[in-house]
């Protein structure tokens, strides 16, 4: 066993609002669920990264579209009869104390202690459940006990162009936080700096960002929620700014890869870089895995097809010319001629049979999967679509912003919407 502290401790993971900077990944599903790297969950990475530190009670707290999120973690997370381990999901309610939703970060958790209660704990993490990361949980409890800290923020260093996006934390000499600024502007940045560290410092990264990953004593997170701050709703905004001066607020300075899967943009270039020859998330550590349902799927059959720095998952059919720098996920179907660059496509929840697949075709509808002679570039194709043959989809910088029964369009990447179809010879972003 990693560390016995694991057993002192409860993980709530933030299942996050709406979702709608990720819109139309977000139409059907929660942000946790959302589809990365062609066979994982969003929801994945903060539950690998438990495991992975041993700490198994875990708690996701969720409010919008949770079905499916619902789905994947009752299909995945099975632990045996004889351990305590468990991920469960708490969705918003209505009660005869509270007729709303949960209002913030913090109004979620607050909301939340009354499940709490029948755990014997010390500690709670607090994890958001949309970004990318992989940590030794057990070294920041071990950090957060040392010295003896009321509130331990997960923080990361970042350089002055990046800085105006986060919070951003000032610490002492010893760790401690002594103030906190709001996604500060560019020309009030230069009292923000820390002490980050020679390597950290070479790469101008001079600024302490928050992670938006916490770690409270019991006692503590009661207090502020029950207490002292019972009316705030975000843990960012509202509580750590207020805990600063009161309480031993300590930095656990991260130096490992992390990024905030916020909107389409960040996660299409997340997606995109797992296809690096050295990946700065890697998939391969056999020491820390991420754990994801088990579907038993084929090997994937692929003929005829140019593959360079691209990932193909499981049960995939691949007849296309060539693929570069994307992603292929499960169970997708690819004809002949098709070329893909630069593109994530998720993939299928199913394959179709092939009396499905003859009903399809005697009706003129596409299969299921991308047809024959398609170009797609700069694209995310969401499950289960139906593209046909000749089907050109190309994002630019040069492409409109729009909105679509069939497609979004943001920061000139087109996102093909969940089980959508498109016919034979359709065109996106073909000048």
């Amino acid at each position: 066993m990693k560390n016995s502290l694991s057993k002192d401790v409860l993980a709530v993971i933030l299942g996050g609002g709406a979702g709608s900077r990720l819109y139309p990944l977000t139409q059907t599903r929660s942000k946790p669920a959302v589809p990365i790297a062609g066979q994982y969950r969003l929801v994945d990475i903060p539950i690998s990264n438990c495991i992975n530190s041993e700490i198994g009670r875990m708690f996701v707290l969720t409010q919008y579209n949770s079905a499916s999120l619902n789905k994947h973690i009752k299909n995945t997370y099975h632990f045996s009869i004889f351990s305590t381990a468990f991920v469960d999901i708490i969705a918003a309610e209505q009660t005869p104390d509270s007729q709303s939703w949960f209002q913030g970060t913090a109004d979620a958790v607050r909301r939340s202690i009354k499940h709490f209660g029948q755990f014997d704990f010390k500690y709670i993490i607090i994890l958001s459940g949309d970004q990318l990361y992989q940590m030794d949980l057990n070294e920041f409890l071990e950090n957060h006990i040392q010295n003896n800290a009321d509130i331990s923020i997960a923080t990361t260093p970042v350089n002055a162009s990046d800085a105006p996006d986060f919070g951003i934390m000032k610490k002492e000499a010893n760790g401690f936080i002594n103030s906190f600024v709001e996604k500060p502007d560019k020309e009030h940045l230069q009292n923000w700096q820390s002490d980050t560290g020679e390597a950290m410092q070479s790469q101008g990264k001079n600024y302490l960002a928050s992670m938006g990953i916490y770690i409270f004593n019991k006692e503590t997170l009661y207090n502020l929620l029950l207490n002292e701050c019972a009316e705030s709703t975000d843990f960012g905004k509202e509580i750590i700014p207020y805990s600063i001066n009161k309480l031993k607020v300590l930095s656990y300075q991260y130096n490992g890869y992390w990024t905030d899967i916020g909107n389409i943009s960040s996660f299409f270039e997340a997606n995109l870089s797992l296809t690096d020859e050295v990946p700065a998330f890697n998939l391969f550590d056999g020491n820390n895995p991420i754990y994801t349902r088990a579907r038993m799927l084929p090997a994937s059959k692929i003929d005829g097809t140019q593959i360079d720095r691209s990932m193909v998952a499981d049960g995939s059919i691949v007849h296309a010319s060539k693929i570069e720098r994307s992603i292929v996920g499960i169970r997708t179907r690819i004809g002949k001629g098709t070329v893909i660059i630069g593109s994530y496509i998720m993939g299928d929840d199913y394959f179709e049979t092939l009396e499905e697949i003859e009903i399809s075709r005697h009706n003129k509808i596409p299969i299921m999967g991308i047809g024959e002679r398609c170009y797609i570039k700069n694209a995310i194709i969401d499950k289960n679509s139906r593209i046909g043959n000749d089907v050109k989809i190309i994002g630019s910088e040069s492409l409109p912003d729009a909105d679509d029964d069939l497609f979004t369009v943001k920061n000139g990447i087109v996102v093909i919407k969940k089980g959508a179809i498109l016919p034979d010879g359709f065109s996106i972003g073909v000048l």
